[in-house]
């Protein structure tokens, strides 16, 4: 984003990651630099860890160590886990309210009250009706990844909201237009599950890219980007990911991918 800060230009630079990847301070590195040289402005940069369990290793900078040649770039790095989300449930930026699921929880609130007290802040704040449920719908889709989908679907049901979100908003439309909606009752809630499945094969499959990229060449990774599109299992897929990280060849990789097929 351009923006000005303390009168002059620069650009803000938000990238958005659910897991953990051991590279990030080189890709981080790669992002600004190229960023500063194509559009000649200084570049905030942060990381913003959306699973709860994400980037607690990430050191937030880049380094080259070396006598004459040593390279620093630096990024923040934001963990939403550890944001206080009752402030913003209590008044913060609307735009952010589906994220705070996402956030700490006031102390003593367990994880399903918590998640309950966002949707009903969501709903309460004074926005037009076609904003409001989709925030809601993204709401939902967000808190896939740190709560239980059924725990979401009943929760949803129980504040009378299933309805508004499959039917009215752009979130819906977007399950519609996959596929994924399977009816008005049994495929609302089938139609969620399966979003929140689809983001996260999705997810897998990118990041499984990301490393092969990185560690082995672009060509590497587009080679194999179709086979990784066919796979269904999400798990299995997760499974990909840690073995594109620990290889010591593209060679024991598709050994390991020839093996799942």
């Amino acid at each position: 984003m351009l923006v000005q800060i303390a009168g002059k230009e620069a650009l803000v630079h938000h990238e958005f990651q659910t897991t953990d990847h051991p590279l990030m301070p080189l890709r981080m590195a790669s992002y600004i630099i190229r960023a500063i040289e194509y559009h000649r402005r200084p570049v905030y940069s942060s990381v913003i860890y959306l699973r709860p369990t994400a980037g607690r290793h990430d050191p937030g900078y880049y380094t080259q160590d070396l006598p004459g040649h040593r390279i620093l770039v630096q990024y923040k790095v934001l963990r939403l886990s550890q944001i206080d989300g009752q402030a913003l449930v209590q008044g913060g930026p609307s735009g952010l309210l589906p994220f705070t699921p996402l956030m700490k929880p006031p102390a003593g609130l367990d994880a399903e009250a918590w998640l309950r007290q966002c949707i009903q802040a969501t709903q309460a704040v004074p926005l037009e009706p076609t904003v409001k449920v989709d925030f809601l719908g993204g709401l939902a889709i967000l808190s896939g990844l740190a709560y239980e989908r059924t725990t979401i679907q009943r929760i949803i049901s129980q504040e009378g909201l299933m309805d508004a979100i499959m039917r009215e908003s752009s979130f819906a439309q977007y399950l519609t237009q996959q596929g994924i909606e399977q009816g008005i009752e049994q495929g609302i809630e089938q139609g969620i599950e399966q979003g929140i499945e689809q983001g996260g094969r999705q997810r897998a499959i990118e990041d499984i890219l990301d490393v092969l990229e990185i560690r082995f060449g672009s060509a590497s990774a587009h080679s194999l980007a179709a086979r990784l599109a066919a796979m269904d299992d999400l798990h299995r897929l997760k499974q990909l990911h840690r073995i594109a990280v620990q290889a010591a060849d593209l060679a024991t990789f598709q050994r390991h991918l020839d093996s799942t097929e």
